[in-house]
């Protein structure tokens, strides 16, 4: 299974994102009971953070995070990326 990455940027004001954060924090959970390990973060400075995460191919990526609650209530914008690794 590949890694994908989500780098988000938030387009919201703080008070909004955060009453949306309780639900993208169960939505990983519930991805990471599914088996795709995936990890979720926010930049030091103010305005985005990363979603992590395994999938089997770059559509059901899409699928994934067109179900995060981020995006649903329109709160970040975003770029979907494949992470090739190359050393672990």
């Amino acid at each position: 299974m590949p890694w994908f990455v989500k780098i988000e940027k938030g387009i919201v004001d703080k008070a909004t994102f955060d009453q949306y954060v309780p639900y993208h924090v169960a939505y990983v959970r519930q991805l990471i009971e599914q088996g795709h390990q995936a990890k979720t973060g926010y930049w030091g400075d103010y305005g985005g953070g990363m979603l992590l995460f395994l999938a089997d191919s770059l559509e059901q990526a899409k699928d994934i995070v067109a179900q995060d609650p981020l995006i649903k209530n329109n709160c970040v914008t975003y770029e979907l990326h494949e992470w090739c690794i190359v050393a672990q």
